[in-house]
């Protein structure tokens, strides 16, 4: 799935397109702006990413981070990335949800939401990919 993603062939809300990987918008988002992070090469967990490789991809880790916040108004981020155990697609991605006080994320047990109409998505979207510029 990640795979037709970062190749074009499936529709995505993407936020970056960048050598390094591509980040887009999750369907299923914990809050709206929840980005997921994943590297061109499909790699299934952090152990297959080529230690070359390291800094360029959290490179745009970090960068999305700060434009989930900037991009958006939160007060934080949540970065996680889960390895085989929870990990719902086989291909290394970085989960980057926006964070505000009293947001009601307790531990790792949380709804998930959808996005009203693709619209709405695309809002999200720009929001953060302007600020990552």
């Amino acid at each position: 799935m990640f795979c037709a993603i970062v190749a074009g062939r499936t529709a995505a809300f993407r936020v970056a397109d960048e050598p390094a990987g591509v980040a887009f918008l999750d369907t299923r988002p914990v809050f709206r702006g929840h980005v997921l992070v994943v590297p061109r090469d499909h790699l299934v967990t952090l152990a297959d990413l080529p230690v070359e490789a390291l800094a360029a991809y959290f490179g745009l880790v970090r960068r999305l981070s700060v434009a989930v916040e900037i991009g958006l108004g939160a007060g934080g981020t949540f970065v996680a990335m889960n390895n085989r155990v929870s990990q719902s697609v086989p291909h290394l991605h970085t989960h980057v949800v926006p964070r505000t006080k009293g947001d009601g994320l307790r531990g790792f047990f949380w709804p998930r939401t959808r996005y009203a109409d693709d619209a709405e998505a695309r809002a999200y979207a720009d929001q953060i990919s302007t600020a990552l510029r």
